[in-house]
């Protein structure tokens, strides 16, 4: 009898570890949602006609240690451009911008600027500060900015080597009227060099 007993109980510890084994084998593996992101493109596009301003932000390496390269953003000025913004990871082909569009009530782009380089909005941008004046040209369903889309007049003098900076903020659950640029997850963060020419 007690040597039945050993049996029955070597019998389930070995049932217990085969199925334990293969519930782990069968388990889905854990999704990664971030994007690669090696590819933002400005586009200001005077309203009235003209000729579009195009910078971009590359990150070579992808998800690398190498920082993204830009290009200076050179206007002009007394224009308003209207600013749309292109983001990509050309390594798998994908056009992120989409994904954006399509997920607009999780996602809202920060703007920030050297002071006073532009007469519209004016000020320095919203990234210190949400209140701050931006020119949204988009909305998600609940009313709220997204920013692929913006509005920007520039100043009546000449500016060389300012700031533009762009902050992607990826806030599932928690983008509101007054979510901040502190809030969620920054997708992207880049600053470009801005130039306002005669």
């Amino acid at each position: 009898m007690k040597h039945i007993r050993n049996y029955l109980l070597v019998g389930l510890i070995v049932t217990g570890g085969l199925l334990t084994s293969c519930g782990d084998d069968d388990a889905p593996a854990a999704e990664n949602e971030e994007e690669v992101i090696d590819l933002v493109t400005l586009t200001f596009t005077p309203q009235g006609g003209g000729t579009a301003i195009v910078a971009k932000a590359e990150d070579p390496d992808g998800e690398g240690v190498t920082d993204f390269e830009t290009e200076a953003i050179n206007l002009n000025i007394n224009t308003t451009y209207n600013l749309s913004i292109t983001i990509e990871n050309t390594e798998e082909g994908e056009n992120i911008t989409e994904e954006i569009a399509e997920e607009d009530e999780e996602h809202m782009f920060f703007f920030s600027f050297t002071t006073d380089i532009f007469s519209d909005p004016a000020g320095n941008g919203n990234v210190d500060s949400r209140s701050d004046d931006v020119n949204y040209s988009d909305q998600d369903a609940d009313g709220n900015p997204i920013g692929l889309s913006t509005s920007w007049t520039t100043a009546d003098i000449t500016s060389s080597n300012g700031e533009f900076r762009v902050i992607l903020k990826h806030q599932p659950d928690i983008k509101s009227s007054t979510s901040t640029s502190t809030d969620g997850e920054s997708d992207i963060d880049i600053t470009w060099t801005i130039n306002i020419n005669d």
